[in-house]
């Protein structure tokens, strides 16, 4: 490899100062045109591209980049419609800031707290997560200016969300109504990830501040109508996928006492639930109404009742927290919708 020409050199060759040669790419505008390309001319004949970006970022304190730590794997920014959504709103508003956006997967390697406080950026937004996880503690330990989509809430470092508990209690009232056997499709309780089927989830061991939240809601509605918690059925799924989704229902639904109500988180796992109902040969909401949640592009052509919430305009609070404009607001915007998929 040949050694990387200085900017020291391109000015020597241009016959000018080092300061001057510098303001040729940082100031142009206090540059002479005939010396701008006597410069440009020496750093094309030397080979020099222009100033280390790294260097350049040193000096002004900034790197115009926010990252964003994503608990899942990076296909999951492009394969999950909600995770889409979310991170079109932060690159809205990074775009018009003039700033990049750095996607941190975070995947629960022994390196990723390494990699969160190695990362070359101004803020942090981190992507719902658990109690638990340990980039919590190292994203706030860089004193930059962060905030958590979902949850948890951590001290000194903001929070965008929508009342979960409130949400799931109006959408499991329309999941549940005129039920007798309620079940629920969730998302992963923990980091292990571990998909099962269980009844009456203990809320106290559940990490996930949205999966709990959620799951508090669903029981209070279920409590609402009559239901015993401890009986009712939630099989947990490891991804918000619609195929597990689809195989979880699946499941339920061949068990000796099948459910005629499935509240799912996301509508992606309502799609999923629906698809094993038709496999299943019944009707909805007949025999079996399902919920879904997001209102997403596939809730209306469905029917799905669902709640719908703007990640996006999520994405984009979180963005802006992250650039330093303060604390966000209260709680985000949600609504119940409802459509054919309930009684």
């Amino acid at each position: 490899m040949t050694k990387r020409a200085t900017l020291a050199q391109v000015a020597e060759l241009a016959g000018v100062s080092v300061m001057t040669a510098s303001y040729t790419y940082s100031r142009p505008g206090r540059v002479a045109a005939e010396t701008r390309a006597r410069v440009l001319a020496a750093a094309a004949q030397l080979g020099f591209a222009g100033p280390d970006p790294s260097a350049r970022s040193l000096r002004r304190g900034s790197t115009q980049t926010i990252g964003v730590v994503l608990g899942e794997h990076l296909t999951y920014a492009f394969d999950d419609p909600e995770a889409v959504s979310f991170l079109a709103g932060v690159a809205e508003v990074c775009a018009g800031r003039g700033f990049g956006m750095t996607i941190l997967p975070i995947t629960g390697a022994p390196d990723d707290v390494a990699r969160v406080r190695n990362a070359a950026v101004d803020g942090f937004v981190v992507w719902t997560t658990a109690d638990d996880d340990p980039v919590l503690a190292a994203v706030r330990a860089t004193r930059r200016p962060a905030v958590v989509h979902g949850g948890p809430a951590v001290d000194g470092v903001g929070l965008v969300s929508i009342d979960n508990q409130a949400a799931a209690r109006a959408i499991g009232a329309a999941a549940f109504a005129g039920a007798r056997r309620p079940a629920v499709v969730s998302f992963p309780l923990s980091r292990d990830r571990a998909g099962a089927i269980t009844r009456g989830a203990d809320l106290a061991e559940v990490l996930f501040p949205v999966t709990r939240e959620r799951l508090e809601g669903y029981r209070q509605a279920a409590e609402d109508a009559g239901f015993d918690w401890r009986g009712v059925p939630v099989a947990v799924c490891a991804t918000n996928a619609m195929a597990e989704a689809e195989r979880a229902a699946a499941a339920l639904l061949a068990s000796a006492e099948p459910p005629d109500a499935i509240a799912a988180m996301s509508d992606q796992q309502a799609a999923g639930v629906l698809r094993a109902a038709r496999a299943a040969g019944l009707a909805v909401p007949r025999d079996l109404a399902v919920t879904g949640w997001d209102d997403a592009a596939v809730a209306a052509p469905l029917g799905l009742t669902t709640i719908a919430q703007s990640l996006r305009d999520q994405g984009a609070a979180c963005a802006r927290v992250a650039l330093g404009d303060g604390p966000p607001g209260g709680p985000a915007p949600w609504s119940l919708v409802e459509r054919t998929s309930t009684r």
